[in-house]
């Protein structure tokens, strides 16, 4: 009998004779039918609906909980099925955000970088993680998290502390989609890092078997010159665990990359500015 079968028993009840727990560590995101709406979401959660308007920040500090149990779902699509959070993923963009070059920290603002690194994907503890594949057009993914952001920072945070904290985190969320700053074209460049780096963390734990190069193609979207250093420098590890062995190249052009043109085009819509 397995470990899981043992203590969870073989008819919902555990070893000790109780009944079993059920599995409390991810929640699912509920498919929306129709036009899609937060609070669509949130009445088909699990548990009791967020109260608006009230000057405490537990609802909001619940919400922010989402970040944990909702997973980055590209890698799903390879096999992933328990790999990072969305939260995850913020939390190391933040700690790389603070080891700026020094000629580029003295240009930025590091403590608003830090702050954007934390809030840039809070949407997705409603939205989800949507990614360049799954078919959503790009204006319906900003009504999306834009009306998120605007539940989140008005009607839960706007009576806490007068809304100060609300509207800072709107903002900062906001300048980072707006991407005009260069506060926001660094972590633009961390996103993609951090990206990078768990793609080649989990390849050489595939041992061979698992190929995520497709990924490999938001190297050509680093912008900042000191980000597109650490990226080859990343890249010379990932080429040496390659050696011998044919991959995928998704920063390569289409006809040598292994990514077919179609979700060529459909990575290049979903980091196009415009």
């Amino acid at each position: 009998m397995s470990p899981s079968a043992k203590e969870n028993g073989s008819n919902g009840v555990s070893a000790n004779g109780h009944d079993a727990v059920p599995d409390v560590a991810e929640v699912q995101l509920p498919q929306v039918e129709g036009e899609w709406t937060v609070d669509k979401v949130l009445d088909a959660l699990p548990g009791d609906k967020p109260t608006e308007g009230t000057t405490s920040p537990l609802a909001f500090f619940h919400i922010l909980e989402k970040l944990k149990t909702n997973k980055r779902e590209g890698w799903r699509r390879f096999g992933i099925n328990r790999g990072e959070s969305i939260s995850d993923h913020m939390y190391r963009m933040s700690l790389i955000s603070m080891l700026a070059p020094p000629a580029l920290a003295s240009k930025l603002d590091m403590a608003k970088c830090m702050k954007m690194c934390l809030i840039h994907d809070m949407a997705e503890s409603i939205v989800g993680d949507i990614t360049p594949v799954d078919g959503v057009p790009k204006q319906e993914k900003s009504r999306r998290e834009a009306t998120t952001m605007d539940y989140i920072t008005k009607g839960l945070l706007g009576n806490v502390d007068g809304g100060k904290v609300g509207e800072e985190i709107r903002a900062i969320w906001q300048e980072y989609e707006d991407s005009k700053t260069l506060e926001s074209h660094y972590v633009h460049d961390i996103d993609k890092m951090e990206l990078l780096l768990q793609m080649v963390e989990y390849e050489k734990r595939g041992d061979h078997k698992l190929d995520l190069g497709e990924f490999a193609y938001v190297k050509t979207r680093i912008v900042l010159p000191e980000i597109q250093a650490w990226a080859d420098d990343l890249f010379k590890e990932w080429n040496a665990y390659w050696v011998g062995h044919e991959h995928v190249r998704g920063d390569k052009a289409v006809e040598s990359s292994g990514v077919s043109a179609q979700k060529k085009a459909m990575q290049d819509d979903y980091y196009n500015k415009e």
